[in-house]
């Protein structure tokens, strides 16, 4: 059986491959991702025949960044498909705006905090303020709640300093980052299994290539579902 805490990442190109991916994973999978790598191959179409058709839970990470009105507009371009979740930077003038245009919806607008391929070198180069990596991210999640985000994203490792902050009571925590035991770390550079993220505080835990990219995804997310149990 499914378990939504998982959510699978679809990143393939197009809605033909994803349709083909979530047709394997059957009824193991009940919540998936689409992001702006399949924006361009259909994502708006597979996420809305997911929804609609085969009741999938869908988690649109867009990961969107611009003025307070462009955000508003966009978002509730969006939020007319009744997707469940969307990403937006975590900013508050941009949590807010994302929220003004999420009303009336069920979206819940969950915030970036600092992208879990990122180390305190990358952030150098970012011109990002100085200060630890963890420090930064509980601040920034701490500021998107209190302007209002019904949730934020982190890596597994600040899920827990995350989940101690009085603003984030009741709000969500999602956690990419998260690699089922022996997996390969990838692009990610602040990683954790599946069940030390939901042990320190994650509501949901993103996992792309450990499934769709292994020969038989099914019992890839079987794997995982078997640790998170």
């Amino acid at each position: 059986m499914s378990d939504d805490r998982l959510i699978v990442a679809l990143d393939v190109p197009n809605v033909v491959q994803g349709l083909a991916l979530a047709e394997k994973l059957g009824d193991t999978v009940s919540f998936y991702k689409i992001g702006l790598g399949m924006l361009t191959g259909g994502g708006l179409a597979l996420a809305n025949e997911l929804k609609q058709e085969h009741g999938k839970r869908i988690f649109l990470d867009m990961k969107l960044f611009d003025i307070s009105a462009t955000i508003e507009a966009a978002v509730r371009g969006l939020a007319q498909f009744n997707l469940d979740f969307l990403t937006v930077h975590g900013d508050p003038h941009v949590v807010r705006a994302a929220k003004e245009g999420a009303a009336g919806s069920d979206t819940k607008i969950l915030a970036v905090t600092i992208l879990t391929s990122q180390d305190r070198g990358d952030l150098d180069d970012c011109l990002i303020r100085d200060g630890a990596i963890p420090d930064l991210v509980v601040e920034r999640a701490g500021r998107a709640l209190e302007a209002g985000a019904d949730g934020v994203i982190s890596s597994p490792q600040e899920a827990a300093m995350i989940r101690a902050l009085p603003q984030a009571e009741c709000r969500l925590i999602v956690t990419p980052g998260v690699r089922p035991t022996g997996s390969a770390s990838g692009d990610q550079k602040r990683i954790a299994t599946p069940a030390q993220a939901i042990a320190d505080g994650a509501d949901h835990i993103v996992v792309g290539r450990p499934i769709w990219q292994h020969q038989d995804p099914r019992a890839a997310a079987q794997m995982v579902l078997s640790e998170l149990s």
